[in-house]
């Protein structure tokens, strides 16, 4: 039988969504939970892999059992085990070819700003001092809503088989103190939204016109785009899925 696990993490505890030698991981935390509790080795398939620092609000991922299991029981329990940093917000059957990964739809970030120093937002944002044109900046991300070779955008040295993503939405919305940028995509390359984003903040200070971004994805170059901010500002807010893919669980 298989089970989809939605979770809420603070990536600040941790190298990452996915397993490593000698470096904490989300994955390893839920995996040696989920054996501890059920008594078996069990293995989780994430729907993406967050970078060293980053956070996620919703994330799911899967795993297979032999036997039902009481979903509700076994979330409260996960919740007592886990650490603080990290949440297990439901536990539901799905069919059995339903994939954390595969069938995911869409992702959605968000990365926050903080416009006024606060030592109770600097884990969880990127401080930024100087003015930013807020209007150049979604001027710029006009240039990003399409189906696209987003190669300038991806760390170097990644192993994918393509650069292709569409991006569906991108926009920077200002929230009192705080500067907040939303993208959404079928699919994300590795740093891809925190070089998306410090591309993005070189428009706002005026270093390089919002029309620039167009010329910097058809060079296909990282060294054209700009600087990747820090991860502790990056949160992926939602996954979504085919309603069929957990149409299950509304039995």
């Amino acid at each position: 039988m298989r089970y989809f696990i939605e979770l809420a993490y603070d990536g600040k505890y941790f190298h990452g969504w996915q397993i490593q030698p000698n470096a904490a991981s989300v994955q390893a935390e839920v995996e040696n939970a989920l054996s501890v509790l059920l008594n078996q080795e069990l293995s989780i398939v994430g729907a993406g892999r967050t970078d060293a620092g980053v956070h996620a609000k919703q994330l799911y991922a899967h795993f297979d059992i032999e036997d039902p299991i009481d979903e509700e029981k076994l979330a409260y329990k996960l919740n007592r085990f886990l650490p603080s940093s990290i949440a297990v917000k439901r536990i539901f059957n799905v069919h059995d070819e339903a994939h954390a990964r595969f069938d995911a739809i869409s992702r959605t970030y968000e990365y926050v700003i903080s416009m006024a120093k606060n030592p109770f937002l600097a884990a969880y944002s990127y401080y930024m001092a100087r003015p930013l044109s807020v209007e150049k900046m979604n001027q710029a991300t006009a240039y990003l809503i399409k189906e696209a070779d987003f190669q300038c955008f991806s760390k170097s040295k990644t192993d994918v088989y393509t650069y292709f993503c569409t991006i569906e939405q991108a926009i920077w919305e200002k929230k009192g103190d705080k500067l907040i940028f939303t993208i959404k995509a079928n699919r994300f390359l590795r740093n891809m939204v925190r070089a998306i984003v410090g591309t993005l903040l070189e428009v706002g200070l005026g270093k390089i016109p919002p029309e620039r971004i167009q010329e910097i994805i058809e060079s296909k170059d990282r060294g054209k785009a700009g600087f990747s901010v820090p991860a502790q500002g990056l949160f992926l807010t939602e996954v979504a899925y085919p309603n069929r893919i957990l149409e299950k669980n509304d039995k």
